[in-house]
C-alpha cells in the first residue's frame, strides 16, 4: 500500500518488462522514502513481484548501504546556485551559440466557448505555484545566480491577437508562430516564460507558449496542463483548486545537487562514467550528404515514423522474452543500424532521463531532465539475443548512475571538444512518456484541444534525434536531424534500415548482429544489381602503346604533349617514343622486364612511360624527391632491371643491381634509332607498369598492373571527365602515384592534349597555368582545391 500498488498480489509481475521505467523509476523513489533504501532499478527486472521486491528490500536495509539525502527548502536570504543544467545552458547562452535551439514551445488550437479571463487567472495561478517561472539570471561577482520574483508581483506574459474575420488570419497565424519561434528571451530580465493567446472566432483560438529550457523541460509542460486545467475549471466553478502543496522548489533541487554532487555517493557514478567512456569514439563517422561544417549550426527537419500493430505486437513479445523493455529493443536495433552505417563496433548513444527519481520534485517546473550516454559494443558478433543482453546490463546500469549531471559527466570523462559535434554522443534515442515525458495534453473543460499548426522552426541539437512513443498499440515516433548533414530521403532511408533490423529481430534471435538483412530488397537490388551493370565495351586485346599509336594515326598533327614552352604533336611524341623504345630493346628490355622511371615531370618523363611500354617491359615511377631509403627499397624489391634518368638525378641515386642510364649522356643513340612503330610481342595481360602504396607497415608494397586494365580505366574516365579530342588536361599528379599514369592515359587515348605543370607549381602560378593553357580537366586533391580562389578558377 505504500507503494501504490495494493491491487497486486505477492507473486504478481510487479513491472511490465514490455513498457517503459516510469512506474519502475516511481517505485525505486517510494522504496527510498518510506524505507531509506536506494534500490537499483536492476532489482525490478530480476525480481519484478512485490514478495521479491520486498525481500531484497530487507536485504538492503540490513546492508546499511548509503542514500542520498532528500531535498529539503533552503533560505532565499543568500546568494541561489544554478544547477549544472542550468549552468551549461546559461554559458551556452554567453557565447550567442544556441539561438533558439533552447525555447521550448506548444502550440494549441483550442475550440470551443473559451473564457479567457479564467485562462488568464488559470496562467498566473501557475506562475504563483513555481519560482523557476519567476526566476531570471544575473551575474553576481562574475558568477550566475538565480534571481526569484515574489509571486504576488509576478504574472504570466501573455499577449493576446485578435484575428476573427480577417482574410488573412491563417497566414498572419503562422508569422505569429514563426516569430514566437525565433523571439530571443532575455535572461537576466526575463520572463522567460511566456504566450499568445490568437483569437480566431469565437469559438476558435490558438495558444502559444514558450518558454526557456532554463526554467523548464518537456515533463515540465505536462505539469504545467495538468495545473491549468484544475486552475481553469476551479476558476469557472467558482470553487478552491484541488492542487497539492508543493514540498520544495527549484531552486532547492539547485541548492541539493551543489551540496550533494561532491559526495560519495556521486563520486562513486563518476568513477563508473569515467571506467564505461574511457577510448570510446568521439564520433559516430556516419555517412553524411553533405560534409560536416566546421561549426554546428542547429537547422534541423522533422520525419514522422510508425511501426505497425504486428511489428509492435512481435517486438512486446520478444521483450517479454528476454526481460527487457520496449524501449530496451529499439536501442539494440538502432545501436546495430548506427553501427553498419559508420563502420563502427562501437557506439555511444545518448539518452534522456527525465531526472524526477525522487518524489519531492515529481510535480515541479523546472530543468531536471539528464542525459546519459550509452556506450554499446557490438563487436564479437553477438546474437540478436546477447546483444538484448548487453543493452540491458548497460541502460540498468546507465540508470543506477544517473543521479550526477551529464555535465558533470563530460567534465570527468574529458573528451575532445569541437564546433562541429557535440562531446560523447550525436545521436539521441528517447523513449517518450506521453502521459508526461513530451508535455501531455491540455484538456480545458468545454474545450477540444490540440495541435494548431506545426512550427516550420525545427532545431537540431544533435545529428540524429529518434524519439519513439506507443500509442493505439503502435510505435509511433519521429527522427528529428540535421539539415547541414542529411537530406530526408537520406533519413526515410536510415528508419527503414531500423524497421528491417526490428523485423528481423522479431523473426530470429539467434541470429548474429552483423548478419542481419539491411537492405530493403529493392534496394539491395539497386546497389548489388544496377549500380553495377558496368558493362561498357573498352578496347580488348590491345596494350597501351597499341591504343596510343592508333590515336596517333586518327589525330597527327593534333597537339598532344605540352610542356614549359615546348609543344609536341601527337606524331612527334610517337616517333620520340619510337625511338627510345629501340634503345631499351637494344639493351635487353621486354616483357615482363620493369624499367624504373627516376625522372621529374617533364617531357622526357612522358616520352620515357610510352618507350617502355613500346618495348614491352613495365614501368616503375620513382619519385627523385623520395628519400633514399624508400627508393632503394622499391627498385630491390621490383628487381628493376634498369634506371631511366638523368646526369643530374643519377648522382642521387641509390646502389643497386639496375643499370643506371641517363638519357641525356645516349641522347645521340637514342637520335640515331628509327622512328616507326615497334612489333613487339606483348599479350595485354602483360605487366604495364609497378606502383608503390605508402605501406601500411612502413614498407612500401609493389602493385603490378597489366595493359588491360589501362585501357579500361582510360575509357571510363574519358567518359566520366567528358575528354574530348581538342581538350586540355591537367598532369599534376606525382609521378609515383597512380593518378598520374591515369592522367597521361585518358589523355593521350582521346586525343585531347596533356598540360605539365612544372614541380611545385601551384597556388596562383598553377591557375595561369590552367587558364593559360584552357585547361578543361584538373584533378587537385582537396587541400590545394580549397585553397584556390572559387572566383580565379578559369
Amino acid at each position: 500500500e505504500v507503494l501504490g500498488v495494493e491491487r497486486l498480489g505477492v507473486h504478481d509481475p510487479f513491472f511490465a518488462l514490455g513498457g517503459h521505467s516510469l512506474l519502475a523509476t516511481r517505485v525505486v523513489s517510494q522504496v527510498r522514502e518510506a524505507f531509506g533504501v536506494e534500490l537499483p532499478l536492476r532489482a525490478l527486472f530480476e525480481g519484478p513481484t512485490v514478495a521479491e521486491m520486498a525481500a531484497r528490500v530487507e536485504e538492503m536495509r540490513g546492508a546499511g548501504l548509503p542514500v542520498l539525502p532528500p531535498v529539503v527548502p533552503v533560505t532565499r536570504m543568500g546568494a541561489l546556485p544554478l544547477s549544472f543544467t542550468q549552468q551549461r545552458l546559461w554559458f551556452l547562452e554567453q557565447l550567442g551559440s544556441a539561438g533558439s535551439v533552447y525555447h521550448l514551445h506548444k502550440i494549441l488550437r483550442l475550440r470551443g466557448e473559451l473564457d479567457g479571463a479564467a485562462l488568464v487567472r488559470a496562467l498566473d495561478g501557475v506562475v504563483a505555484r513555481h519560482e523557476a517561472l519567476r526566476t531570471t539570471f544575473a551575474q553576481v561577482d562574475g558568477v550566475p545566480r538565480q534571481r526569484i520574483a515574489p509571486a504576488a508581483a509576478s504574472r504570466f506574459h501573455l499577449v493576446e491577437h485578435d484575428l476573427a474575420g480577417r482574410a488573412d488570419a491563417e497566414a498572419e497565424l503562422d508569422r505569429l508562430v514563426a516569430n514566437e519561434a525565433h523571439a530571443p528571451f532575455d535572461l537576466e530580465r526575463g520572463p522567460l516564460v511566456r504566450g499568445r493567446l490568437v483569437r480566431l472566432a469565437a469559438d476558435d483560438h490558438v495558444l502559444l507558449l514558450a518558454m526557456h529550457h532554463l526554467v523548464t523541460d518537456g515533463w515540465s509542460f505536462g505539469v504545467l496542463f495538468d495545473e491549468l486545467a484544475e486552475l481553469y475549471a476551479a476558476d469557472r466553478e467558482g470553487r478552491e483548486a484541488h492542487l497539492p502543496q508543493l514540498p520544495v522548489q527549484y531552486a532547492d533541487y539547485a541548492a541539493w545537487q551543489r551540496r550533494w554532487v561532491e559526495g560519495d555517493v556521486l563520486r562513486r557514478q563518476g568513477d563508473y562514467w569515467t571506467r564505461t567512456l574511457a577510448g570510446a569514439p568521439e564520433l559516430l563517422e556516419l555517412p553524411t550528404d553533405r560534409p560536416r561544417p566546421a561549426q554546428v549550426d542547429h537547422a534541423g527537419a522533422l520525419l514522422g515514423v510508425e511501426l505497425d500493430e504486428a511489428l509492435t505486437a512481435g517486438l512486446k513479445a520478444l521483450a517479454r522474452r528476454h526481460g527487457t523493455t520496449l524501449y530496451m529493443t529499439l536501442v539494440a536495433a538502432w545501436a546495430v543500424v548506427l553501427s553498419r552505417l559508420s563502420a563502427q563496433d562501437d557506439v555511444v548513444i545518448g539518452t534522456p532521463t527525465a531526472g524526477r527519481g525522487r518524489g519531492e520534485i515529481e510535480g515541479l517546473i523546472g530543468c531536471f531532465v539528464n542525459t546519459l550516454a550509452l556506450r554499446l559494443e557490438l563487436s564479437g558478433a553477438p546474437s540478436v539475443a546477447e546483444l538484448l543482453e548487453r543493452v540491458k546490463e548497460r541502460a540498468l546500469a546507465a540508470q543506477h548512475h544517473q543521479d550526477i549531471p551529464f555535465e558533470q559527466v563530460v567534465e570527468l570523462v574529458d573528451p575532445v571538444r569541437s564546433l562541429s559535434h557535440g562531446p560523447l554522443f550525436q545521436v539521441v534515442i528517447a523513449w517518450q512518456n506521453l502521459a508526461r515525458g513530451d508535455g501531455g495534453t491540455l484538456r480545458l473543460p468545454g474545450l477540444e484541444a490540440g495541435v494548431a499548426v506545426e512550427s516550420a522552426h525545427v532545431d537540431a541539437k544533435v545529428d540524429l534525434w529518434l524519439g519513439v512513443w506507443e500509442a493505439d498499440d503502435r510505435i509511433l515516433g519521429n527522427v528529428k536531424y540535421a539539415t547541414a548533414l542529411f537530406d530526408q530521403a537520406t533519413i526515410e532511408r536510415h528508419f527503414a534500415y531500423l524497421r528491417r533490423v526490428l523485423e528481423a529481430f522479431v523473426a530470429d534471435d539467434r541470429q548474429a548482429v552483423d548478419a542481419l538483412p539491411l537492405l530493403p530488397e529493392s534496394e539491395r537490388r539497386l546497389v548489388l544489381e544496377e549500380w553495377n551493370r558496368t558493362e561498357a565495351e573498352y578496347p580488348r586485346g590491345l596494350c597501351i602503346h597499341q591504343l596510343f599509336e592508333a590515336q596517333v594515326r586518327r589525330t597527327p598533327d593534333a597537339v598532344a604533349l605540352i610542356s614549359g614552352g615546348q609543344a609536341l604533336t601527337y606524331a612527334e611524341l610517337n616517333a620520340r617514343a619510337n625511338r627510345l623504345a629501340r634503345r631499351l630493346v637494344a639493351l635487353g628490355a621486354g616483357p615482363e622486364t620493369i624499367v624504373a622511371l627516376a625522372l621529374e615531370r617533364s617531357v622526357e618523363m612522358v616520352v620515357a612511360l610510352l618507350a617502355v611500354t613500346k618495348a614491352g617491359a613495365a614501368f616503375l615511377p620513382v619519385d627523385p624527391a623520395y628519400p633514399a631509403e624508400r627508393r632503394r627499397w622499391m627498385l630491390e624489391r621490383s628487381a628493376s632491371r634498369f634506371v631511366l634518368t638523368t646526369s643530374a638525378l643519377a648522382a642521387d641515386l641509390p646502389e643497386t643491381g639496375a643499370a643506371v642510364v641517363a638519357l641525356d649522356r645516349i641522347a645521340a643513340e637514342i637520335a640515331a634509332e628509327g622512328d616507326g612503330d615497334l612489333s613487339v610481342d606483348v599479350d595485354p595481360r602483360n605487366a604495364a607498369y609497378v606502383i608503390f602504396t605508402s605501406g601500411s607497415t612502413g614498407r612500401p608494397k609493389g602493385v603490378v598492373v597489366p595493359h588491360q586494365g589501362i585501357g579500361n580505366l582510360a575509357v571510363a574516365q574519358r567518359e566520366a571527365f567528358g575528354v574530348e579530342p581538342g581538350g586540355r588536361v591537367l598532369q599534376f599528379a606525382s609521378f609515383s602515384f597512380d593518378a598520374a599514369v591515369a592522367e597521361v592515359a585518358h589523355t593521350l587515348l582521346s586525343g585531347a592534349a596533356l598540360v605539365m605543370a612544372r614541380p611545385g607549381q601551384a597556388g596562383p602560378e598553377l591557375l595561369a597555368l590552367m587558364r593559360d593553357q584552357a585547361v578543361t580537366v584538373a584533378t587537385l586533391p582537396p587541400s590545394l582545391l580549397a585553397a584556390l580562389p572559387a572566383d580565379d578558377l578559369p
